[in-house]
């Protein structure tokens, strides 16, 4: 038992590891909750920590504090903050739906480390986890605001970042490939000519829209539950400390919170959670199309599409010589369902908010941060390694083209759609251009012939000759 230090709680005695920070009520949750070894992610931990930061600073700048108590809980919170103490934060995700646990594990041990630090050993309590550290707070509160404010933090600094450089990298793509005329395909089958750039511009534009809605993911994210205590009455909470707090925060953030309109929304329900989720399980579904359409059309090299190249980053086959594969498409494509079955969770986990609390908050707060690292994570892989690489075949995308029996679109005005029709069934069966049936049917001259299938122009609005 040299290994372990014994440390009291409202339930009786633990045996704590010596090493640990954390306290009994830590160990118990880790004992009682060994499920899947997954934890908080790091975005978490620095909420938590910044939490309790302003939490210390408005409860001194109110007068119930003493300064040298903050000093220490200040420090101990900053290094939290950074990361120094992340092995400290030991429960597993499926835990008390409060996180009550885990509010105490971060209590106990910006504790210790204040303890520590002004003398004391750990379990001496000269810093309290309750009556210090949580001071005007309750895990009911802490824990939603430690959620909003880890994920607007995460998408500040993770998303936004790789969505604007990704819309950047396609947006290249589209200047570079604006000269390229290719066959349109609706239906998966063959449609009027569209230009390469243009599909790529197509691209930039969903993800203009998914950067939109993250900012509004991250508006509806800025009211914080924090000042509700315990039920959302504001119970052992002086007034104006929720105010100040968040005062703090916004400074460490550099974002703006506010206090929650209504605690008892804010505690009681996760709505804004789950509309913000909805944002990144709309930027999976856009990322899906993307690089399924990229993939799809580097299909070949002999027997599918081949109007693009990617770059060649790995062997695609164990017993097929020089074979490549889209592997960034695939793994993408992987992390867009891995995001979609994470909104899921965090759906079902809004439906539970049962009365004043909802107990499902440590699932919501970890699908939505896998969510953000993932989608950031696989935007910045997809684009470094293969997007800013991709090659337009000209030769192969004008074959295909002139191949395109929709080309007979452009000839309505001049011979009629049922004239229009049969040239279009006859380029089909035959193998042949639409132009060349048209000169073996006599249908128009070719000086007549070559204005009106002027294919650049078939991929803009009007009509040949206006």
């Amino acid at each position: 038992m040299a290994d372990f230090r014994i440390e009291k709680d409202s339930l009786g005695e633990v045996h704590v590891p010596t090493d640990a920070w954390y306290a009994a009520q830590t160990q118990r949750a880790h004992d009682n909750f060994p499920i899947s070894g997954i934890r908080f992610p790091r975005r978490f931990i620095e909420a938590m920590g910044t939490v309790k930061l302003a939490a210390a600073k408005s409860n001194h700048q109110l007068g119930i504090l003493d300064k040298d108590v903050m000093d220490a809980i200040v420090h101990a919170s900053e290094e939290v903050r950074s990361g120094k103490y992340d092995d400290q934060f030991v429960l597993d995700i499926f835990q008390t739906g409060s996180g009550t646990s885990t509010n105490m594990n971060a209590n106990e041990v910006i504790s210790n480390l204040a303890t520590v630090a002004k003398g004391g050993t750990k379990g001496d309590k000269l810093i309290h986890p309750n009556d210090h550290v949580n001071m005007s707070q309750s895990s009911n509160d802490v824990i939603p605001t430690a959620m909003h404010v880890s994920a607007a933090v995460a998408m500040k600094v993770e998303l936004l970042p790789a969505l604007k450089e990704f819309k950047a990298a396609l947006l290249a793509k589209a200047a570079e490939f604006d000269d390229v005329l290719k066959s349109g395909r609706t239906h998966l089958m063959d449609a009027t000519p569209v230009r390469l750039g243009q599909e790529f511009e197509g691209y930039a534009a969903q993800i203009s829209s998914c950067i939109r809605r993250v900012h509004d993911a991250m508006s509806e994210l800025s009211q914080l539950a924090l000042g509700g205590t315990a039920t959302g009455t504001g119970i052992n909470c002086p007034a104006g400390f929720a105010t100040t707090a968040i005062g703090f925060i916004n400074e460490l953030t550099d974002l703006k919170f506010c206090e929650a309109e209504n605690h008892f929304e804010a505690q009681a329900s996760k709505d804004a959670f789950v509309q913000a989720s909805s944002s990144l399980n709309t930027l999976a579904v856009a990322l899906m199309k993307i690089v399924n359409d990229i993939r799809h059309m580097s299909s070949g090299p002999t027997s599918g599409l081949s109007e693009i190249q990617l770059p060649a980053i790995q062997p695609g086959s164990s017993i097929m010589p020089g074979k490549v594969n889209p592997v960034m498409s695939e793994a993408t494509m992987m992390v867009c369902a891995r995001v979609m079955g994470n909104h899921v969770t965090v759906t079902i986990g809004g439906q539970h908010g049962n009365f004043e609390l909802n107990v499902m908050m440590p699932v919501m707060a970890h699908a939505m941060l896998e969510s953000i690292s993932i989608l950031s994570g696989a935007m910045n892989a997809f684009r470094t390694n293969c997007l800013i690489g991709i090659t337009a075949d000209r030769e192969r995308c004008r074959e295909l083209l002139e191949l395109n029996p929709s080309i007979a679109t452009a000839l309505n005005r001049s011979i009629g759609y049922d004239l229009a029709s049969k040239v279009a069934k006859a380029s089909a069966s035959q193998k042949k251009s639409v132009r060349q049936v048209v000169i073996e049917m006599e249908l128009l001259d070719e000086a007549t012939l070559n204005e009106v299938l002027d294919v650049r122009h078939m991929t803009e609005p009007g009509i040949p000759g206006e």
